[in-house]
């Protein structure tokens, strides 16, 4: 085969007044590498070679002066930058972060957009109302001490009982690191404890509450979901609470009897699940949470962005999108605060991220502890530049409600929802699902095969080489935008439909591949 013409040099520059702009060919540019008309930069000459994403000088940038990018202060050169030099990390100071004090408190109003209607999928509806994307068994635990029982108890009515139940998707166990030898009655125990009770509501379980114990916990049953925690699914008092397998219970002998508990308590849930079928609900029924991990410079450049055109979109249509990671939009938040759709959300805001702020100073660091090696060698120089790509998966509709850690959604709660999450993949998407997601979109500039069991996950690639070498990982490319192949509103509508044929069962690549990720609970009280 021959080889595949070289692309001209490409860069891109978010706004007119930015002083840089990225190199956008696979590769990066080589040392010497003349920028031709019709891009920004052009006539001017590399002094050094670029790789692919990050930055070139578009003009001199004299020591101490503002490097731009989303005409956004991202640093402040350390030294002199001559025009055509690569800008990286080492060259620039870090900004100081913005002060919560005398921000624009829902000053900025929303642009009135015409309401979408007459889109549709296939769900599941739960006794509260809530629509399923999936109907799985979950089986709850109570304490890591349970979790190798509850692993073989699952591999077992996978392998005996789900094969007579097809309409029931999946049988998982929400495994965790929590239960016991923690300060259960700190103030801020509350948090991974009402994150547990909030996934084990999740609307892809449909109602149906098992779970395992082992009797001597700190977390008990009765205090993880108290009776009438739940939806009633059937004649069962609401008063009952929930079904329950304690391990340590005298009636149990032997490992054997354990898993054949389970597998026996199993039985009626999977048949009530098994009786449910799909039926025809609104486009307004996706709790729909946006998340990014292992980003580079195009994150902000093409994935995210097209992510917001779909968020807006989705809130057009009624649904519920939420996003989240708070060092990733601290830098932003005058833009989140002037976006409140009421003062009151506003300081909701504040509330949030200066509790997170003060969480991070007991640590002894700040935001800018969040950056890896991998978003460095993706091109992005700091939290400051990653944050202004980050929050750009919010789209532009106002911001209706706020969510405190482990917090659950209303079900008056719609539109646009800032989860206040930490910005880690695996503990964000814990507390989405806890919020009540139902269906997951996770933007990807390195690459990673994150997933969860618990809500179908669409990953979308931020570069088309990505997409190229992990075809069988990503299940969009929106690297297409940057190589002048479709438009950020294409890629929104594209993702749009997908994700109305991903809630209606289509299977994304994780779930091919039955990859995913831990639930990994955030638990900012001590442990003991």
């Amino acid at each position: 085969m021959s080889a595949s013409p070289a692309r001209p040099p490409l860069t891109l520059r978010m706004h007119a007044q930015d002083n840089v702009a990225i190199v956008a060919n696979d590769g990066g540019l080589p040392e010497g590498t003349h920028l031709p008309d019709g891009i920004p930069g052009a006539g001017l000459v590399l002094r050094d070679k670029v790789p692919q994403g990050h930055k070139v000088a578009l003009q001199d940038i004299p020591a101490g002066a503002a490097v731009r990018r989303y005409d956004v202060p991202i640093g402040f050169a350390l030294q002199h930058i001559p025009a055509g030099s690569w800008v990286h990390e080492r060259l620039l100071a870090l900004p100081e972060a913005r002060g919560l004090e005398g921000l624009p408190m829902a000053t900025r109003q929303a642009a009135a957009a015409e309401p979408l209607s007459g889109y549709s999928f296939q769900g599941y509806r739960n006794a509260d109302g809530s629509v399923g994307t999936r109907n799985i068994l979950a089986i709850t635990t109570t304490v890591q001490c349970v979790a190798g029982v509850v692993a073989q108890a699952v591999a077992r009515i996978k392998a005996e009982l789900l094969p007579l139940y097809p309409n029931v998707d999946d049988v998982i166990g929400l495994e965790h690191s929590y239960g016991c030898g923690v300060a259960i009655d700190a103030p801020d125990a509350v948090i991974p404890i009402r994150t547990l009770k909030n996934i084990s509501l999740n609307p892809n379980f449909g109602g149906e509450v098992m779970v395992v114990s082992l009797g001597c916990e700190k977390l008990q049953p009765n205090r993880l979901l108290p009776p009438g925690s739940f939806p009633i699914v059937d004649e069962r008092s609401a008063d009952a609470g929930p079904d329950t397998i304690c391990l340590q219970d005298e009636a149990h002998v032997g490992f054997m009897s354990m898993l054949d508990d389970i597998v026996a308590s199993a039985r009626p849930h999977l048949a009530r699940l098994n009786a449910r079928r799909r039926e025809t609900v609104p486009a307004s029924e996706l709790v729909v949470g946006v998340q990014c991990g292992g980003s580079d410079a195009f994150s902000g450049v093409t994935a995210n962005p097209a992510v917001g055109f779909c968020a807006d979109l989705l809130v057009r249509a009624g649904a519920t999108v939420m996003f989240s990671e708070n060092t990733e939009v601290r830098d932003a938040v005058e833009q989140l605060t002037s976006r409140a759709a009421t003062p009151a959300v506003a300081e909701a805001i504040v509330r949030e991220l200066g509790w997170y702020d003060r969480y991070l100073e007991r640590g002894r660091v700040d935001r800018a502890a969040n950056t890896t090696p991998g978003n460095k060698a993706g091109g992005l120089a700091n939290i400051t530049e990653k944050a202004m790509g980050s929050v750009v998966k919010s789209g532009s509709a106002a911001i209706s409600h706020v969510l405190s850690p482990g917090d659950k959604l209303g079900r008056d709660q719609r539109g646009l929802v800032y989860a206040a999450t930490p910005a880690s993949d695996f503990i964000c998407g814990t507390l989405q699902l806890a919020a009540g997601m139902n269906l997951h979109v996770f933007t990807t500039g390195r690459g990673t095969p994150y997933g969860l069991a618990e809500c179908p996950v669409i990953k979308v690639a931020t570069r088309t080489d990505l997409a190229r070498r992990w075809h069988d990982l990503m299940d969009v490319n929106a690297g297409r935008i940057a190589d002048g192949e479709a438009s950020i509103e294409d890629m929104g509508w594209a993702l749009f439909h997908l994700m109305l044929d991903v809630a209606s069962g289509r299977k994304t690549w994780a779930e091919h591949w039955k990859l995913h990720n831990a639930l990994v609970l955030f638990n900012p009280a001590p442990v003991t």
